[in-house]
């Protein structure tokens, strides 16, 4: 257990669009290890927020008729909708208009500005306005934009630099050192190689305004110019914090959770967080993050998930079929984190019959109706230690194994084996249940052996539910509510309150209604 600070974050999203399964994705990831990490005593800060500057945001309001900031008003709550009906736990909720953040911009570029790391100059070059990306013309793809596919625009303009090229050698640098130091900056290791050839490849200064469009934070020199949006939007990450504030507390605040543990992002934006991001840090004269992790594409059909494909969905339809839990565990059991993951309806419903309904479901209910049945819904006291068989002492191996086997498996953001790690827990319940056949015993009169058996059972489920809290929440406070325990949400040390025999005698056990009713239409 620590109060050590633990600080994680997600990417702002850009408000063209409602939240769909990517931008779901994501927070999800994000939201499970904050609350693993609050599990085990860590004094977590989790961000999130929205990206509302830009070409993009300006003439999407033009459009419709609106002002810009009256069009990201009316986006935002989709997004906060969603995070809340997903359970999404975050501490802050950024938006890039909000006036901390304007003060945040603006005091880092006096700061690189005073520094003599910015420098007025003229840009030609390819633009994509659907991406705000800037491309060479070596870069296209058929002339288009190799990211989304869409047209570009040539644009000549002039704009402040920042030195990026002079940062090379101390980035490749940066990244030997954490690597070495067995704390690597880039994760996973396959992003780590793609980001080390692009800086060895040699860089170049980076444009940092636009003078063509107003929608933007102003360069506090140059006021004509205003924020790139992609470099206004990394920033976020130290102005939520109290970047640039001259309020005691905030300054405290950004002493207290800087440098941020993750930032996780899509890996389609790693170049961004990996190498412009630590290389504005450096100049700055701030740490950079200890880790950025890159994770996957969702993919349906072969394709990446995104709004530019049309191919995206919301969130909503499937929590609607599936549940908010089965939603989250099926994302963060059936993709692995990092990697690209096929998804598909008929996946997810194999997922929620099977994990969801058959085990885990029919383990609780089967096993709660047989505690009211057998015992009045009482729980038991705890056995003696001195009579117990193989099969006790071997699901309370699992059990105590379970702690450290997971830790390790969320060390590394390895959802998926942590999950595995806690299934292997719940399968082997069952199976113990069926050997030990409670209702034999009880129609035996075998009365001490039924409690035994019983009380084991729920002591399984009692942990396999703290271990499950992170990715669903909600049916594993009802776990520990039909147990009669306390409010799951307040556990602070998962590996003290998992220890076994922690289950106490004399609780009342509820039976409730099915955690997971099986799904029995096609998909």
């Amino acid at each position: 257990m620590s109060d050590s600070p633990f600080y994680v974050t997600t990417p702002i999203y850009y408000v063209n669009a409602e939240p769909h399964l990517g931008t779901a994705y994501t927070t999800i990831a994000t939201d499970a290890i904050a609350r693993y990490r609050r599990m085990t005593g860590n004094d977590v800060r989790f961000l999130t927020g929205l990206d509302e500057h830009g070409q993009k945001i300006a003439q999407a309001a033009e459009e419709h008729g609106m002002s810009p900031q009256a069009w990201v008003d009316a986006i935002a709550p989709t997004f906060k909708d969603a995070w809340e009906m997903l359970g999404i736990s975050y501490d802050d909720f950024i938006r890039t208009t909000e006036e901390r953040h304007t003060r945040g911009v603006q005091a880092f570029w006096t700061k690189l500005y005073d520094d003599g790391y910015l420098y007025q100059g003229h840009y030609e070059g390819w633009y994509c306005v659907p991406d705000e990306t800037y491309w060479t013309g070596e870069q296209l793809a058929d002339g288009a934009c190799p990211q989304c596919g869409r047209a570009v625009q040539f644009i000549r303009e002039d704009n402040w630099f920042f030195k990026l090229s002079e940062f090379g050698e101390k980035l490749l640098a940066f990244y030997d050192e954490r690597q070495a130091a067995g704390t690597p900056f880039v994760q996973p290791e396959t992003r780590r190689n793609e980001v080390v050839s692009f800086v060895r490849q040699g860089l170049k200064d980076l444009s940092i305004s636009r003078t063509n469009f107003t929608w933007g934070v102003p360069l506090p020199f140059a006021p004509e110019h205003v924020t790139y949006v992609w470099i206004d939007a990394l920033l976020n990450y130290i102005t939520a914090i109290g970047y640039g504030s001259t309020e005691a507390g905030e300054l405290e605040m950004f002493e207290r959770y800087w440098p941020a543990d993750y930032h996780f992002v899509g890996k389609d934006i790693i170049r961004f967080h990996c190498v412009i991001w630590p290389a504005m840090l450096m100049a700055a004269g701030i740490e950079p993050p200890k880790a950025v992790f890159a994770h996957g594409f969702l993919l349906t059909k072969g394709e990446k998930m995104s709004k530019s494909r049309g191919n995206a969905q919301t969130p909503a339809s499937l929590v609607e079929r599936f549940g908010v839990d089965a939603y989250r565990y099926y994302f963060l059991r059936d993709v692995p984190f990092g990697m690209d993951g096929s998804i598909s309806m008929e996946a997810m419903v194999q997922r929620y019959n099977g994990d969801l309904a058959n085990d885990w479901g029919n383990l609780c209910s089967r096993l709660f109706n047989m505690t009211e049945k057998y015992l009045g819904g009482i729980t038991p006291a705890v056995p003696d230690v001195t009579r117990q068989t193989a099969e006790d002492a071997s699901m309370r191996s699992i059990a105590e194994n379970l702690p450290a086997t997971y830790e390790s498996h969320m060390t590394r953001l390895d959802y998926a084996s942590a999950l595995e790690s806690t299934w292997e827990l719940i399968k082997h319940a069952n199976r113990y249940i069926e050997n030990a056949a409670p209702w034999t015993l009880a129609k035996e009169g075998e009365t001490e052996r039924l409690a035994a058996v019983l009380h084991n059972a729920l002591e399984a489920v009692r942990i396999a539910a703290l271990f499950t809290a992170p990715m669903m929440p909600y049916t594993s406070a009802e776990v520990w509510r039909r147990l009669g325990l306390g409010d799951i949400a307040e556990v602070t040390d998962i590996s003290a309150s998992a220890v076994w025999g922690g289950l106490p005698e004399g609780s009342t056990v509820s039976k409730g209604e099915p955690l997971f009713p099986r799904i029995y239409e096609e998909a």
